[in-house]
């Protein structure tokens, strides 16, 4: 017997086992990888459009907070039809901490206009602008974050011709305001 054939296609053998394996085990990182930045974008999206229908709801409320019977709890029922509460616990679950502290500021900042629209802050009053603005930063705050994230790409409020992401150079209440001196 040639030990040296032997030793050979023993050799090859564990060389094309070993090449194998590893390149199963990098084709299944990759695809854990892609279902994992998929299930990512999924929830992100998810989680900005519950704050969406949330923030649209509250809006509603607040251009006739009068129409309401009950302003807390129409002003609550916006934020649990919207079922935020949930999205938010798989932002939390699924997002990176860059995401998930953008997430929640920009949860914080719709409660605080939650809690405004409950106490009866109408859609044109300093009340409601007070918080609504700082809310429209941290949107656009996550959405940057998130196309940072997923994209790698920069985002300015310039790219749509706007000076700032508060919206307060687009607010005709707020420019108005500026105008006058108030």
């Amino acid at each position: 017997m040639d030990w040296g054939t032997l030793l050979a296609t023993v050799s090859g053998g564990f060389v094309a086992i070993s090449g194998t394996v590893l390149a199963e085990r990098l084709r299944h990182r990759r695809e854990s990888d892609r279902s994992s930045e998929s299930r990512r974008r999924a929830v992100y999206i998810e989680f900005i459009g519950a704050a969406g229908v949330c923030h649209a709801k509250l809006r509603r409320i607040a251009q006739d907070p009068d129409a309401e019977a009950d302003l807390g709890a129409a002003a609550g029922a916006a934020l649990g039809e919207a079922a935020l509460h949930e999205v938010r616990e798989r932002l939390f679950i699924d997002a990176t901490p860059e995401i998930a502290r953008a997430g929640q500021k920009m949860f914080e900042r719709l409660r605080a206009l939650q809690r405004a629209v409950a106490a009866g802050a109408r859609q044109t009053s300093p009340a409601f602008h007070d918080v609504y603005h700082p809310y429209l930063e941290a949107v656009w705050a996550y959405r940057v974050a998130v196309r940072q994230e997923l994209e790698g790409g920069h985002f300015a409020p310039e790219v749509f011709g706007w000076e700032e992401w508060d919206g307060k150079d687009r607010c005709v209440l707020c420019r108005a305001e500026l105008v006058s001196g108030a």
